[in-house]
């Protein structure tokens, strides 16, 4: 991988991972067109720092109050039934599903999963869930609404974007609608709720890419796009909270579904091939821990 690769990637990673459009599965496409195989769940992993990096520079006055009230419940200066220490508490219940999943589908994240024929189905499949709940959904409930129930609801459908080509945010987003939660209340719960995974799963494969390098693509190259990302995102997240405030998740669903085609025409006639050798390479020694990492950087 070259500059100009880690700079389209990067480009890519910042587009795509807060659009309800699947990054992981841009990221396999664009990597399989460009003829540099598979970039890895590594560098998809440690890219996705960028981006969530772009969640906490705009939600900083959120997250900050967050926190402060999830600390200050414990010496009694909030309320434990504050609305932001509940929060807190559901963000943390919601991270679950996603790490308990990718311990216990590990193999299946590391082979199966990962096939185009895969990835374009479950564009289409999950594509068409999202705007039958964008349709169907009451679309009335505010974020202060979120109960405990509900919160866990948002982790497994957040869990779900271990399979490429779901999205993490479109998976979260349609469950939040389908329970009634305004638009842009689920999609800034979904921001949110990224955070401790992201985040987890990023920097563990940094520190482990660092101290037993994959062989996949250079560190230079993945932290260049680790930047790019990080500025392009800021740009999306902006354009995509003021977008959904106002108009339908429709336009998402046409471009999912038509890519979802477009990738299964490209497989039937040979442009591109289901698997590369790097996506379906395992390893012996790979641990639980790497496979829940690999899982959640999806």
């Amino acid at each position: 991988m070259g500059i100009f690769e880690a700079i389209l990637l990067g480009i890519i990673q910042g587009l795509t991972e807060f659009l309800p459009i699947s990054s992981s599965a841009h990221l396999r496409i664009a990597s399989e067109l460009m003829g540099i195989g598979d970039a890895g769940a590594a560098f998809t992993a440690i890219t996705q720092i960028g981006t969530e990096a772009a969640v906490v520079v705009f939600f900083w006055r959120d997250i900050v109050r967050i926190v402060g009230a999830w600390f200050g419940s414990f010496t009694g200066r909030v309320p434990r039934r504050d609305p932001d220490v509940l929060l807190g508490w559901w963000i943390i219940l919601g991270t679950l599903p996603i790490v308990v999943l990718g311990l216990l589908f590990q193999d299946q994240i590391e082979t199966t999963l990962r096939s185009l024929w895969f990835v374009a189905a479950t564009l289409i499949v999950f594509g068409i869930l999202l705007g039958i709940a964008d349709w169907a959904g009451r679309k009335t409930r505010p974020l202060e609404q979120l109960t405990w129930k509900h919160g866990l609801i948002f982790g497994f459908a957040q869990a779900m974007a271990l399979i490429p080509g779901v999205s993490r945010s479109g998976g979260t987003i349609t469950a939040g609608l389908l329970m009634g939660y305004r638009r842009e209340a689920a999609a800034r719960y979904a921001f949110l709720l990224a955070i401790p995974a992201v985040f987890g799963s990023g920097f563990y494969q940094l520190v482990k890419e660092v101290r037993e390098p994959s062989g996949g693509a250079p560190m230079l190259m993945t932290l260049v796009a680790s930047v790019v990302a990080f500025l392009v995102a800021i740009v999306v997240i902006k354009f995509f909270m003021s977008y959904i405030s106002k108009r339908s998740f429709m336009p998402f669903v046409i471009y999912r579904v038509l890519l979802g085609i477009a990738i299964m025409v490209l497989l039937a006639t040979g442009v591109l091939t289901p698997e590369s050798g790097a996506s379906l390479a395992t390893d012996a020694g790979t641990s639980v821990s790497d496979a829940a990492a690999m899982g959640a950087a999806q």
